[in-house]
């Protein structure tokens, strides 16, 4: 089963085209994968974050359900105090639907 789901990740990425959209607040989202997004929330750069200067990408890998909600996301990389409102963004995000789930990478960066 494992080796099935990573055959069809491969696959996805593989075929994938990949849209840099800039965000607000010196983000860029990089999305992998063959579903596009119908509506998105772009995440908070804590002031904290900010106050530290953090900057770099995170990487979030979605789980999307045949009617476009997202049904799980997790972080793969980033800082921590990147993560968390990259992951509560995300969530909320609408994608078209399909006949059957899928999954996709989102990249996030964030600079100053």
């Amino acid at each position: 089963m494992q080796s099935s789901w990573v055959k069809r990740l491969t696959s996805a990425v593989a075929v994938a085209v990949l849209v840099t959209v800039s965000a607000s607040g010196g983000q860029t989202v990089t999305e992998e994968g063959k579903r596009k997004v119908k509506s998105r929330i772009n995440p908070q750069y804590t002031d904290l974050a900010r106050r530290m200067n953090l900057t770099g990408k995170v990487k979030i890998e979605v789980v999307i359900a045949p009617d476009g909600r997202v049904k799980n996301a997790r972080a793969i990389g980033g800082h921590p105090l990147l993560v968390q409102s990259c992951l509560d963004a995300v969530r909320d995000w609408k994608y078209e639907t399909a006949p059957e789930e899928s999954t996709q990478i989102v990249e996030f960066e964030f600079r100053q």
